[in-house]
């Protein structure tokens, strides 16, 4: 499996819901390339965009910032149905992106004093975290947001995988309502992946229990917090915390899967589901320009003091993820050219996105497929900084 592949499925951040089945000949509509490049080029970029809907992604749209000035681009189709095209200003689910909005929350407020990274997560959520050998009394808020916890993902849990991710059961279930809660409740069924601190294995669970910190500690919704603290200083008018609402805003494409372990049968559309099954980690709406005016922020120290920042950007070894490690809420890579970019890989069924910046901001691309089975999001990343 190449190491974008292992990247992708091991970055996933929520969950699968299902629509309306369409025919996987589908896939042949035409796709108009990508638009033309602003002044300062990104022509390897648009190239790749262009391949990843000849590899059968059904559409891309995505958006780089540099010191030339902002590019945007889109290719292939947004509508199997009708064949209309994408369009580069499309909002989009962002699935695990969302869990860098959530480690930005809980370390501002730890620079407010309201809480340590050091703390137990007993501390926050006495008994929350019990059974299977985990205990919440041994395990740190910092160990959750850079997956040293050894909290199981719940996923993976096999209730949860037939209840909410098996074919027929989308179709029952992708309106339904799914607790943060609940999505521990899940993972407590099982035993814990090792010893907190002791490894590395990605788990969404992990940021369900820092939303509810957050929500512990503020007395607020975690994502009235999110709004509150980076969305509104941000203006980031296309950026939103769904709750249940299983709607995407407009301008959107429709967003597709195949719901089965082989790419080859026909397409979902999936586009409304009821993303509370992603939570804290993987259930937020934006666009490309708004994410790149959050990492572009993040990294420059517009919304975390010069500790926090330093802490966020504190990675460790990431096993799995050739490249890559893993900070609070974000991950770091060298790309084959040297360059380093700092940002978030976001899978929910139908979406693939990807939102990535250089270490100081100033040049930062986020894009997206509407299809979750094909298209190297790797390969657009290379392309823009190293092409």
């Amino acid at each position: 499996m190449r190491a974008s592949r292992r990247l992708r499925l091991a970055l996933v951040g929520a969950v699968a819901l299902t629509a309306t089945s369409l025919a996987a000949t589908a896939l042949a509509a035409p796709a108009a390339p990508a638009s033309a490049p602003a002044a300062g080029g990104h022509s390897a970029t648009r190239e790749a965009m262009d391949a990843a809907v000849k590899s059968g992604a059904p559409g891309v749209v995505g958006q780089a910032k540099d010191i030339y000035g902002t590019w945007k681009g889109s290719t292939g189709v947004g509508d199997l149905r009708t064949g209309r095209p994408r369009s580069a200003d499309e909002h989009f689910r962002i699935g695990s992106i969302t869990k860098t909005f959530v480690a930005t929350v809980l370390l501002q407020l730890e620079a407010e004093g309201e809480l340590s990274l050091d703390d137990k997560v007993d501390t926050w959520l006495p008994g929350v975290v019990r059974g299977n050998l985990h205990d919440g009394r041994h395990i740190t808020l910092r160990q959750l947001l850079n997956h040293t916890s050894g909290v199981f993902n719940y996923r993976d849990d096999s209730e949860f995988v037939r209840t909410y991710m098996l074919k027929d059961a989308f179709f029952k279930t992708r309106y339904d309502t799914v607790t943060l809660d609940q999505h521990v409740k899940y993972a407590m069924a099982n035993k814990r992946d090792f010893a907190p601190g002791t490894s590395w294995k990605y788990s969404n669970t992990n940021y369900s229990l820092a939303a509810m910190v957050i929500e512990k500690v503020t007395g607020n919704a975690y994502g009235d917090e999110i709004r509150r603290r980076v969305i509104e200083p941000l203006r980031l008018h296309a950026t939103s915390v769904p709750g249940a609402d299983p709607r995407v805003p407009r301008p959107s494409s429709r967003a597709y899967a195949k719901l089965a372990e082989s790419a080859d049968g026909p397409s979902h559309d999936v586009t409304e589901l009821n993303a509370t099954r992603a939570g804290g980690g993987g259930d937020m709406i934006s666009d490309a320009a708004d994410l790149n005016r959050f990492f572009s922020a993040l990294l420059r120290g517009k919304l975390l003091p010069k500790e926090q920042l330093a802490e966020m950007r504190t990675t460790v070894e990431a096993k799995g993820l050739p490249g890559a490690r893993y900070g609070l809420g974000i991950a770091a890579r060298e790309l084959s050219c040297g360059v380093e970019v700092w940002g978030h890989h976001g899978g929910i069924t139908g979406w693939t996105s990807e939102a990535v910046t250089t270490a100081d901001g100033r040049h930062s691309l986020a894009f997206n497929f509407n299809g979750d089975w094909s298209g190297d999001s790797d390969a657009v990343i290379e392309a823009e900084f190293c092409g």
